[in-house]
């Protein structure tokens, strides 16, 4: 099977259920090129080591010509690519700037603040399951809990949270790579320019009268454009993926019934098997936008200087050679160093967030939910095959404790 076939796949909504025997089959070769000249890396220290090699970019301007990247600002949206998509010395200066109010060291107590409010709303969503027979984790909890988290620490008013869904939706739709499929990208700056609109009069506001968020704090020290980027990536970043997390964790505990059995009798198992879960069915599956600055050696193979590259962080969760039967569910498993939140210098940004909201949301919902069964296995999937997750997970219930 070749490579192109293989990515095609990967790719194709018929697999995303289950890409993982497709992964296997990619890592019997750590590093592929693809027909357009892409090069596909599998292999678990094969992507670590290139995700941390300076001569990997993730500046658009290293693309290619005719090479488009997902996710790309268009010119037209009028605002600078996120940090996410440049390289240092850019990259770290925004990335530091961001940091200070948003955690530690400058701002260590500002996300654990958060953890009572969350925990009101996980509270509010639960509650609406009583006199229910079946629920969608999806649109009843896991999809609501993470806009409310990232409005909260943007510091968006609540009457409007039900735009930034929709906002959310879009931009991660153009993240997944659809060959001759523009739809994804048009609707995804469409979002952009009216997320844009929005965060314009937002941070103006939030200049003359700052109030509680990240905006007013960066508003004095970042340019509106570099605001409202970071602004549309946290959103992404903090909504998408924290929903494939914890509808992903709810999904493989209801087929694990015995890892669930245990957890329900001892909830200081969070910890390992929140990660265990990040490894096991990671909210990002692979990051198809670096491009490699010089030649690079990889696994016998030499990566030519202005190729795209793609890092295939699933594929490297499952590596027989970094982890030990690494198709089983383990919440035991020792040393467990996976890429779900990615690795190096774009190590995902909102991974602290994320964390906390699954510590909250997760051991809650399976304290006061009774669970029945599940209604669809597998559920219906998102189209997107780089944030993959449940776009729906219909449950069966039989009540809800207080």
């Amino acid at each position: 099977m070749t490579t192109g076939t293989l990515i095609t796949q990967i790719i194709d909504y018929a697999h995303r259920a289950d890409p993982y025997p497709l992964y296997a089959e990619l890592r019997k070769q750590p590093v592929r090129r693809q027909d357009d000249g892409s090069y596909v890396v599998s292999t678990y220290y094969e992507v670590r080591n290139l995700a941390n090699d300076p001569r990997l970019s993730n500046d658009t301007s290293n693309r290619p010509s005719g090479q488009a990247r997902p996710g790309q600002p268009a010119p037209e949206s009028g605002l600078p690519p996120s940090f996410i998509f440049t390289d240092p010395p850019v990259h770290d200066r925004l990335r530091d700037t961001i940091n200070r109010p948003f955690g530690p060291p400058h701002s260590p107590r500002f996300l654990d603040g958060l953890r009572g409010e969350l925990a009101k709303v996980v509270t509010e969503l639960l509650d609406a399951f009583e006199g229910k027979d079946q629920v969608d984790i999806v649109e009843d909890f896991s999809y609501p809990l993470p806009v409310t988290a990232i409005c909260k620490v943007l510091g968006v008013p609540r009457e409007d949270e039900a735009r930034f869904h929709v906002w959310a939706d879009a931009l991660a739709s153009s993240l997944d790579p659809r060959p001759g499929d523009d739809s994804g990208q048009e609707k995804g700056q469409r979002a952009r320019q009216d997320l844009g609109a929005y965060l314009s009069g937002l941070i103006e506001t939030k200049r003359r009268h700052p109030g509680p968020g990240i905006l007013s704090a960066l508003a004095p020290t970042m340019t509106p454009a570099d605001l409202e980027a970071t602004a549309v990536l946290l959103l992404v970043a903090g909504h998408e993926t924290t929903v494939n997390a914890i509808t992903n964790t709810t999904l493989t505990l209801l087929r694990h019934p015995d890892v669930l059995e245990r957890f329900q009798k001892d909830p200081d198992l969070a910890v390992p098997l929140i990660e265990e879960v990040l490894r096991y069915e990671p909210p990002v599956q692979f990051v198809p936008w670096t491009t490699a600055l010089a030649d690079i050696d990889v696994a016998g193979t030499t990566i030519p200087k202005g190729s795209p590259v793609w890092l295939m962080l699933a594929a490297a969760n499952r590596d027989p050679k970094r982890f030990e039967d690494p198709d089983r569910f383990d919440p035991d498993r020792k040393d467990n160093e996976h890429l779900g939140f990615y690795t190096g210098i774009h190590y995902c940004f909102g991974a602290p967030l994320a964390r906390i909201e699954l510590h909250v949301a997760v051991p809650e919902l399976f304290r006061r939910v009774r669970f029945s069964r599940l209604l669809e296995d597998p559920p219906p999937y998102r189209a997107n095959a780089v944030l993959r997750g449940p776009r729906h997970l219909p449950v069966a219930i039989e009540g809800l404790t207080a």
